[in-house]
């Protein structure tokens, strides 16, 4: 019979994006979701760096979540994405006509998406953190075509005031499809695999059958990580 100290650890969600709730569930490991809501910060000198820069953000939300005092016991997975174009970062834009500049500059463009990972074990003072980043497409974008996205109303809450799952953007298969939702499946499930001890939320499954149906696509990524079982 398992003792208290071989039971998971639980797993905390620092976000309120329904994507990650989502795409979280799919590693089949149970966890808790908790909104929390840190200044970003896209003017420190970390913006020349931007894996830096997203890595540093994610950080914050761990620490902040932590500083609540009510998930000293759990693994906190937080998450933050930016857009990168042109050298500049781009957040989420602070209103509609912001929106439409961004999405403008990026029509017909490419860009990246870089998602900093921060996971902040119990007992642990810093988290454990990473970043991925994504080569994206953005496709030919007409002032129709923005104007559909924008009367969907979730453009503020999106980096680049695009959301990937509305068909405005694409990537290649080789390339993380997940990263650009805001949350890199795979290297999150090699990370999660990598923890053991009082830390370990146990096994997750392989996110990657659920996302290859998601997409109708063979994702040659997770073959080049070995994340396919």
């Amino acid at each position: 019979m398992p003792t208290m100290s071989d039971a998971p650890t639980r797993i905390v969600l620092a976000s309120q994006s329904p994507r990650r709730r989502r795409l979280l569930s799919w590693l089949e490991l149970p966890f808790e979701p908790h909104a929390v809501d840190t200044p970003e910060d896209l003017d420190s000198p970390l913006a020349a760096d931007p894996p830096a820069l997203a890595i540093a953000l994610a950080a914050e939300k761990a620490e902040a979540a932590r500083a609540e005092g009510l998930y000293d016991d759990a693994l906190l997975l937080c998450f933050d994405t930016v857009v990168v174009h042109d050298g500049a970062v781009l957040g989420k834009p602070t209103d509609e006509a912001d929106a439409w500049r961004m999405l403008r500059s990026l029509s017909g463009r490419t860009h990246q998406v870089v998602t900093g990972v921060a996971l902040l074990c119990p007992g642990e003072d810093a988290p454990r953190t990473f970043s991925v980043t994504t080569d994206v497409e953005m496709a030919e974008l007409t002032d129709c075509s923005i104007a559909a996205w924008m009367a969907m109303g979730t453009y503020l809450g999106c980096a680049g005031a695009y959301n990937i799952e509305a068909q405005v953007a694409s990537v290649g298969d080789s390339e993380c499809f997940q990263n650009v939702a805001g949350l890199p499946l795979c290297h999150l499930y090699l990370e999660l695999l990598g923890i053991s001890g009082e830390c370990s939320p146990g096994t997750p499954a392989s996110p990657v059958g659920a996302c290859d149906a998601a997409l109708s696509r063979h994702c040659r990524l997770a073959d080049a990580l070995g994340t396919r079982r």
